[in-house]
């Protein structure tokens, strides 16, 4: 495994370093076993092309989306408010998350509260090191001429309108990257979003993220393309539901990227 540092921002304001970069890590990419190897993957990266960011460590918590999803408006202002003022504190002017869902959160809710920021997410941010030739890809590596299909987050997609950035990032890496039936403004949630993520499915015929599954292994797809955790562990959970996950791997966008570069 490659070396990588992660400064926290606390230790750049000691330095007297304003990092160009807030990467905030989100739950998911904490907490979640499978998603902490996203972080680490989206780490390795800045630190190769030498991105000078800083996350929040322990001064981070949750941006407060579950609990506004789930009803729970106090709660998210508690949370929200005490982020905002280590933001505000830090002076942060820019903040970069794989999470659609702390993007979406702090791009579009927190400036009601006083946080005001540049978010961006990371699929934009990783088709912005790409286009400056800062990442200079190497052709796929083990994906190279296979077919993977790209899931959009609803989060990121819908709410955001972002589209264009993640697919841009899957085709830097010389593959044929082949569209399920419903995508773009017309993809099919995950099932996780709004919450849904922490409670059992209410009774019906079939979970979403199976549909959305068997839309995605329609493609032919080796590779199953995702840039939310809500998403990869929905898609992932589906895919051993139908008993694929020896052909068909579930992958965040970072860490194909990664995969690339030898990371």
């Amino acid at each position: 495994m490659s070396e990588y540092k992660v400064p926290t921002m606390a230790e750049k304001a000691a330095s007297g370093d304003a990092p160009e970069v807030l990467f905030w890590v989100g739950c998911a990419g904490s907490f979640d076993d499978r998603y902490k190897a996203v972080t680490l993957a989206f780490v390795k990266i800045l630190n190769q092309v030498g991105v000078n960011f800083a996350v929040l460590g322990p001064e981070e918590a949750c941006t407060g989306d579950p609990a506004r999803r789930a009803g729970n408006e106090f709660l998210f202002q508690m949370q929200a408010v005490a982020n905002i003022q280590v933001l505000n504190g830090y002076d942060v002017k820019k903040v970069v998350t794989a999470c659609p869902h702390c993007f979406n959160t702090i791009k579009n809710e927190y400036p009601a509260l006083g946080g005001k920021y540049e978010v961006i997410h990371h699929s934009e941010f990783l088709q912005q090191l790409i286009d400056a030739g800062k990442i200079v890809m190497k052709g796929g590596g083990e994906f190279k001429g296979k077919k993977i299909t790209f899931h959009d987050s609803c989060f990121l997609g819908r709410a955001n309108n972002v589209y264009e950035a993640p697919r841009a990032v899957i085709q830097a890496l010389d593959v044929e990257l082949v569209e399920m039936k419903r995508c773009r403004t017309k993809g099919l949630c995950c099932g996780a979003g709004g919450a849904q993520m922490f409670k059992e499915p209410e009774p019906g015929k079939k979970d979403i993220n199976i549909e959305r599954t068997e839309e995605a292994l329609a493609t032919g797809a080796k590779a199953i393309a995702v840039g939310c955790p809500f998403c990869l562990t929905m898609m992932s959970d589906g895919v051993k539901n139908k008993e694929k996950e020896h052909e068909v791997q579930v992958y965040d966008l970072a860490e194909l990227i990664a995969k690339d570069q030898g990371l």
